[in-house]
């Protein structure tokens, strides 16, 4: 129950994340269910190796190459899928950055609701 609620929520925030930013378009709610969801596969299953391939130059940069692998991941997913779309590489990092605060907040909310 928990994964389907988290996973209707992130959709709901990508649909935000479309809203308060114009370089990021989603066309439904459906397609925000898909692209949340190839969003999460590509964090879990691409994501790791990116950062192991990366790792000196994310020491080298004290981290912050960690945003540009979240923009990668972001604009990856938005060129795989229709009904979900960046303008640019700049729009991916802007729009994971938000995305990620807002998964971070619904990842909190989650785990305080489902300890209860």
């Amino acid at each position: 129950m928990k994964i389907l609620v988290r996973w209707l929520l992130l959709a709901a925030a990508l649909l935000l994340v479309a809203h308060l930013y114009p370089g990021v378009q989603v066309a439904s709610f459906t397609s925000a269910l898909i692209a949340a969801l190839v969003l999460g596969l590509f964090n879990t299953l691409v994501r790791p190796l990116l950062v192991l391939l990366t790792l000196p130059v994310t020491l080298i940069t004290l981290g912050l190459f960690l945003f540009v692998i979240n923009a990668l991941m972001f604009w990856a997913a938005a060129s795989v899928l229709q009904g979900f779309g960046v303008t640019g590489f700049v729009a991916a990092l802007i729009g994971s950055l938000l995305y990620s605060l807002c998964a971070m907040v619904i990842d909190i909310a989650t785990e305080r609701l489902f300890n209860r």
